[in-house]
């Protein structure tokens, strides 16, 4: 018992490690020092012991920073984190275990499972991610050459240079460097796009308790205290950003006389309609509804200064298990419970708003954690990069941490200010650089008022996406194993001459 727990403890810190330089802890040089040790445990152990150890680390890395998912559905819980843990196992197990190859495959392996696991099964869940680790630290600034994955790539980087340091490797330790530096001054000079003009923004979280389920009950109040909020504004504004489904009618599909205790949709859409015209300001507000038995709706919509609705975005990246159920016929036939009862329709039409104001990009809620999402958004002409949101249905403040993390990301992936609307926190104002101006704390009614910039110009991540850093990724893991059975054979013919010179 004790030599097991001797061998599961290493894995366990570097796991730890990483998982402390996530939010909500964010201290970023801690993922470095849990890839330095990550590399000392794999090192020249088989296939079989670097995957059952590589699964430890990841598993110590993701169970605490998703930990909120188990109010949501315990068993998805442990499911999901074990399978993405077995993911990074199977990339470090096919890589090499010997000699400066184990380094260089390391890199590709952990890139391209990070990739996979945002991507895969059911559109992916790119939750706890190591980019997210590294939005407030010095590296940053490179996702806008070639997005989020070539700030996971020199994550590990870092790490193995450490690891190096302490084996006195100073070749890989200079070439490490070398990479790095090479990164940070080429996003330097990169495109990050222009100023086209200022916008004055209200951004209107109305208040309220954490987990705030949606119900009959609920609705009506958290569409009362956003009301509330926005009728509180003091000053001339151009925009007004409402969260991700406050206003959440009772479905406009089922026919009785109108009863007080419930919203509905002409009710709110009057109210929206007086509240744009007094403000003589643009609102966007979010809502959510069951349009038959089977399907709902997550869309946001245009209410003009003058009352009138002009453009809709729907939501495309639903959450799995969430907003649709995935495998729902097989799910019932085992009796599964607790499933939403409807699948969320998904949109097509591209992520932006014709607005008074310009054209806007958005990414609600979920999609702000997919890049491709905001790629889509900026590149069909988005100025800004609005992500109305519902954190007020997570436990805790894990996710939300993470979802400011990011829209930071995001923001400098694609060279636009990314507000950020939730009912009841994190809200957020966020500059084309990634840094935060302003965020609300959780469960306070409050209205955050800034200047922004509409802007225009495609960053270099824009434009070419994730898929020149898989090439990276796979082409390092291919190297290493090449440069790995090169030194076998090499090894094998010094020891067949050794034992030829030995017998004569």
């Amino acid at each position: 018992m004790l030599s097991r727990l001797r061998t599961v403890a290493p894995s366990a810190l570097a796991g730890l490690c990483i998982a402390a330089s996530l939010p909500p802890w964010g201290w970023w040089p801690l993922a470095f020092v849990g890839v330095a040790l990550t590399d000392r445990i794999l090192a020249g152990k088989p296939w079989r012991t670097r995957f059952a150890r590589m699964w430890v680390v990841a598993a110590f890395w993701l169970f605490p920073t998703t930990f909120w998912m188990i109010d949501l559905t315990p068993p998805g819980y442990v499911f999901a984190q074990a399978v993405a843990a077995a993911m990074f196992g199977l990339a470090v197990a096919v890589a090499p275990a010997e000699g400066h190859a184990r380094r260089i495959g390391l890199v590709g392996a952990i890139t391209l499972a990070e990739f996979v696991r945002w991507s895969w099964p059911f559109g992916g869940v790119p939750l706890a991610t190591l980019a997210m680790g590294q939005a407030a630290s010095p590296l940053a600034p490179v996702v806008r050459t070639l997005g989020s994955l070539l700030l996971v790539a020199l994550t590990v980087v870092i790490g193995v240079a450490l690891a190096a340091a302490i084996e006195r490797s100073w070749r890989t330790v200079g070439v490490s460097i070398g990479v790095v530096l090479l990164c940070i001054s080429w996003a330097g000079f990169a495109p990050r796009g222009h100023v086209v003009r200022a916008l004055d923004i209200a951004v209107v979280q109305g208040g309220g308790q954490q987990r705030t389920r949606a119900n009959p009950e609920n609705n009506p109040l958290v569409f009362g205290r956003h009301v509330e909020a926005t009728r509180s504004i003091d000053r001339r504004v151009d925009l007004v950003v409402w969260p991700e489904n406050v206003v959440n009618p009772r479905p406009p599909y089922i026919d009785e006389n109108k009863s007080p205790q419930y919203l509905y949709a002409d009710d709110a859409e009057a109210t929206l309609a007086e509240l744009a015209r007094t403000l003589q300001a643009t609102i966007i507000p979010g809502w959510f509804f069951a349009i038959d038995d089977s399907n709902t709706v997550n869309y946001s919509e245009v209410v003009t200064p003058d009352g009138i609705v002009t453009d809709r975005y729907d939501k495309v990246r639903m959450v799995p298990f969430g907003e649709f159920v995935p495998l729902r016929g097989m799910l019932d036939s085992l009796g599964v419970t607790g499933l939403p009862p409807r699948d969320a329709l998904p949109g097509t039409k591209p992520a932006v708003l014709d607005t008074p104001v310009g054209r806007v990009g958005v990414s609600i809620s979920w999609e702000i954690f997919f890049d491709h999402r905001a790629r889509d958004a900026i590149g069909n002409g988005g100025q800004i990069l609005l992500n109305p949101t519902n954190g007020a249905s997570y436990w805790l403040t894990i996710l939300q941490t993470q979802q400011v993390a990011s829209s930071r990301l995001r923001a400098l992936e694609t060279g636009r200010w990314v507000v950020q609307a939730a009912p009841t926190g994190f809200s957020a104002v966020i500059s084309p650089d990634g840094t935060v101006r302003k965020r609300t704390s959780i469960s306070e009614q409050r209205v955050l008022y800034d200047t922004v910039e509409m802007r225009e110009g495609l960053t270099l991540a824009t434009r070419v996406g994730a898929w020149p850093m898989l090439v990276v990724a796979a082409a390092l893991l291919a190297g290493a194993q090449v440069i790995d059975r090169r030194s076998r054979r090499r090894s094998d013919v010094d020891d067949h001459r050794d034992w030829t010179i030995v017998h004569e």
